[in-house]
């Protein structure tokens, strides 16, 4: 992994920021809103934990299957179970889970498996 920040990486914070923006003046767009955040969550949170473990912190790691699926597993234990028992600002929602799931599988397949694609 490079030292400096993916282009998708940035372009996924500038998508989050302006769906934050316009949330705040009352814009909302339901499938935006609703799925497209959840969609980019576990590619950006994959991502993220990769660039600290490798560009910050020193270390040779990179995300395997299992990681990939442990985060969907995770985060989608954390913002649709635990989330909704803390705060009414959160909804469980199934839907939520399943862009998660296609959103660590894109991951997966654009990242993943093509780096180890690469390297045969």
């Amino acid at each position: 992994m490079k030292n400096k920040i993916s282009y998708w990486f940035l372009l996924g914070l500038a998508a989050w920021l302006v769906i934050i923006l316009l949330r705040k003046n009352g814009i909302f767009i339901p499938v935006i809103n609703n799925y497209f955040t959840d969609f980019i969550t576990i590619p950006m949170y994959c991502y993220l934990i990769g660039y600290i473990m490798n560009s910050l912190l020193g270390f040779r790691w990179k995300p395997d299957f299992k990681f990939v699926l442990t985060s969907v597993l995770y985060l989608s234990f954390l913002f649709e179970v635990l989330c909704l028992q803390l705060s009414p600002l959160f909804t469980g929602d199934i839907f939520d889970v399943l862009s998660y799931c296609i959103g660590g599988m894109i991951y997966y397949v654009f990242n993943i498996r093509s780096i180890s694609h690469a390297k045969k």
